[in-house]
């Protein structure tokens, strides 16, 4: 595969000099664009769109024409594991994802297995490799998967869930059965990941978006364990550098400092956190990605221009930092702000790197 010709992602993912700040943006392909748009009308429905590679990839590319960003992630979604493993996953118009087999107890969840996701999961993989192969080494290429813990909702709760109900009230009363479905998710995830790996991905990213919702404890044991477990068996070691690990628990606080010992190479950090606090918390063992407010993209180019550099000042001078969101662009951004976020943080990082 071509060189990279933009390695200041992998870089400060490393905590290695660079230039300026790296950027990209969680969610970067997606609605908020007019071109996505109409490709995915092209695709009939999103998971059509996930499965045919030439879109995927399509669809990958698209906000690097538009901005400078120094990465491009995956199209795909953190649902197609437990599609995989048969929950009969599909979205329902304006209520965002379902699963017609949720698995809610002990009997249900002896009957899964973990898949051969070479077969379930191959339109994943010709998906990195068809963009891998477009980028052409401009810039690197980031893969991911939800975190167990997140995908596990999901699964139990069978759709999107404000309190999460069901999956707490089994951790309480059955925690053997969760920590079953968990080590199913989890090594269905590791072979995932690996596949993606192979075919061309870069860095990998994991994605814990409800791993908050749990009390510590219950977060160290039902959540970071089996990140952990996904760190030490994923089959980094190829070529010269290491392939760098993002671990990101939407509103971790304090508990990025349990993050920290897994191995991963940066935690993501969302907006509730300043991020010379999270920073004081990793005493710098890890680069730190994050962490502008999303919402402050609805806002005018001169307030986006103040976060961005209320922003890069408060992760302050040095290596580490990959500037991001703080959790995904929403759909109803103007993309044109989104270019006034990239462009300042082009112009206004190199003060804060020799």
């Amino acid at each position: 595969m071509a060189e990279l010709k933009n390695d200041v992602f992998l870089r400060a993912l490393r905590r290695q000099p660079t230039a300026r700040t790296p950027v990209w943006i969680m969610r970067q392909a997606g609605r908020y664009l007019p071109e996505y748009r109409e490709v995915r009308a092209e695709a009939g429905d999103f998971m059509s769109l996930c499965r045919n590679a030439r879109l995927a990839c399509e669809v990958t590319l698209q906000p690097l024409r538009r901005f400078r960003l120094d990465a491009a992630i995956l199209f795909s979604d953190i649902l197609t594991v437990p599609d995989a493993l048969g929950l009969g996953l599909y979205f329902e118009t304006g209520e965002g994802p379902r699963f017609k087999r949720p698995v809610q107890s002990a009997a249900a969840i002896r009957k899964l297995s973990v898949p051969d996701v070479g077969s379930e999961l191959g339109y994943v993989f010709d998906a990195v490799s068809t963009i891998r192969k477009a980028l052409d080494g401009e810039v690197p290429l980031i893969g991911f998967a939800g975190s167990p813990w997140t995908v596990a909702t999901y699964m139990v709760e069978g759709r999107s869930s404000r309190d999460f109900k069901t999956i707490r009230g089994l951790a309480k009363e059955d925690p053997q059965a969760l920590l079953t479905l968990l080590d199913i998710v989890t090594e269905t995830t590791v072979q995932y990941l690996n596949a993606q790996i192979e075919a061309g991905a870069q860095a990998i990213m994991v994605f814990d978006t409800w791993g908050s919702a749990l009390e510590p404890d219950d977060y160290r044991r039902f959540s970071l364990a089996n990140m952990q477990t996904i760190v030490d068996n994923l089959a980094r070691d190829k070529g010269a550098e290491r392939i760098p690990v993002i671990l990101f628990t939407k509103g971790a606080g304090a508990l990025l400092a349990d993050m920290v010992d897994t191995g991963c190479e940066a935690l993501g950090v969302d907006w509730t956190t300043d991020l010379g606090t999270a920073r004081r918390y990793v005493e710098d063992k890890v680069a730190l990605q994050g962490n502008l407010d999303p919402a402050t993209l609805r806002e005018s180019p001169a307030v986006i221009r103040q976060g961005v550099a209320d922003t890069l000042a408060s992760y302050g001078h040095g290596p580490g930092h990959v500037f991001n969101l703080g959790h995904g662009i929403t759909p109803d951004i103007a993309p044109e702000h989104l270019g006034v976020l990239v462009d300042a943080v082009h112009e206004l990082s190199p003060q804060y790197h020799d």
